[in-house]
């Protein structure tokens, strides 16, 4: 098993580029099962999410191709209808598939994803959104069956949770959607990004979606989709990431092919800690060196401060003079990093959805676990100001996210290396 190392005390310097968004290649995918002819995505990342997205797919008789950073699928042959636990298991966002199943096919079959390192995360409105359209879903044996093949019907509904909208909800209730009789209308809807590309991409194909990016989004239904060529938005996480990193190094970074539109609440957060940013269209400059202000944060959804940045931020702070606070209102057990950064000298203290972060002069080198995909990134960064070499175990969550991380880090001046756990 690989696991990364990195040696502190090198401040990052220079340009890197950022790959497409994760979170919109992968309902992207799943949402080219609606077409009636080949699709081809660009600027898709290559990552293994991706690889076993792709892997779903084909289970369902749709032809993928992953070339470069393209994905090719063919929907013709999709005709199959279940997904089973040993392929859901692998990555919870499979789910993504249940509403173009009922579109196509009227009926499916798909495993419960079940809970992960960073909390519950319940399916709740992926069904009560579906259940509204039409569809008849049951809970058995572990599976969602689910049935409509009397066909999808438009209706109004309220896709709000206990912790707000649901990006993932928001993208299966559309993608079933724009093949309904009649007028879909999703209030309380998801803003993200993600959710805006994915409509974006539909709409490339001939659906009618308005409103993606506001809490109302109003889906006319149409008869078929066609074919057609798509680029995938920028992953603003990997962006943010990046900009955490060169500030946290007192470095002079450049994160290019980005959209800084979708970045807003991160650059107000960093320029408050004492980061300098500058930006144009596509690119985004951070100069750290002066990061002296402790400040506070509190996850929310889209347009808020994104909880896919909270644990980058638990580590720049770590080192920031003052105490500091994270507020994570998302998934409030999201903090299983911190006793990780705590282990390399961090004064951290987690209770309740809050960590109270007191600053510490510097942290100190220390094998540590990645969690999760996040908290794997968090613990990277930490490497980059430690005195030692940080040893990352576990660096397979980080693959499902970050492109090539230690080699982007490398070329920033990094002392980074990806090696076997045998070395």
């Amino acid at each position: 098993m690989d696991q990364i190392r990195v040696t502190g005390g090198k401040a990052l310097r220079g340009e890197v580029k950022i790959s497409g968004s994760k979170n919109a290649t992968l309902p992207i995918m799943t949402a080219a099962l609606l077409a009636e002819k080949p699709v081809t995505l660009t600027n898709t990342p290559l990552l293994q999410d991706v690889r076993t997205m792709a892997a779903v797919l084909q289970a369902l008789g749709a032809k993928v191709i992953l070339k470069d950073r393209s994905v090719i699928i063919d929907p013709t042959d999709f005709s199959r209808a279940e997904i089973p636990y040993d392929v859901v298991r692998k990555m919870r966002a499979s789910v993504y598939v249940l509403g173009p199943m009922l579109a196509r096919l009227g009926q499916a079959r798909v495993s419960l994803p079940g809970g992960c390192a960073i909390g519950p995360r319940p399916i709740d409105l992926h069904i009560k959104g579906l259940r509204a359209l039409g569809a008849d879903l049951q809970l058995k044996h572990g599976y969602i069956e689910a049935n409509a093949r009397k066909g999808l019907r438009g209706a109004e509904m309220w896709l709000e949770g206990p912790s707000g909208s649901s990006v993932g909800a928001t993208c299966n209730v559309m993608m079933a959607a724009v093949m309904a009789k009649g007028t879909t209308v999703i209030h309380a809807a998801a803003r993200e990004p993600e959710v805006c590309d994915t409509a974006e991409f539909l709409k490339s194909l001939g659906a009618r979606i308005e409103g993606a990016g506001s809490s109302t989004i109003t889906i006319e239904g149409v008869d078929r989709l066609d074919g057609g060529k798509y680029r995938v938005v920028a992953d603003r996480i990997e962006a943010g990431t990046y900009l955490v990193a060169g500030a946290m190094t007192g470095g002079d970074v450049k994160v290019c092919d980005c959209r800084p539109d979708h970045l807003e609440t991160v650059l107000e957060k960093l320029a408050e800690v004492g980061a300098e940013i500058s930006v144009d269209e596509t690119t985004i400059h951070v100069r750290g060196g002066n990061l002296s202000h402790p400040i506070a944060i509190r996850t929310l959804p889209y347009p808020g401060f994104p909880t896919d940045m909270q644990a980058q931020f638990t580590s720049m702070l770590s080192v920031v003079p003052g105490t500091s606070t994270v507020t994570e209102t998302i998934y409030p057990d999201r903090f299983i990093h911190v006793a990780e950064l705590n282990r390399m000298g961090a004064n951290i203290h987690a209770h309740a959805g809050v960590a109270t972060i007191h600053g510490v002069k510097s942290l100190s080198a220390a094998p540590v676990m990645a969690s999760d995909l996040r908290a794997s990134a968090a613990l990277v960064l930490a490497g980059l100001i430690a005195k030692g070499t940080t040893h990352v175990l576990r660096v397979y969550h980080i693959d499902r996210g970050y492109e090539s991380i230690e080699k982007k880090l490398s070329a920033l001046g990094a002392q980074i290396e990806r090696v076997s756990s045998r070395q």
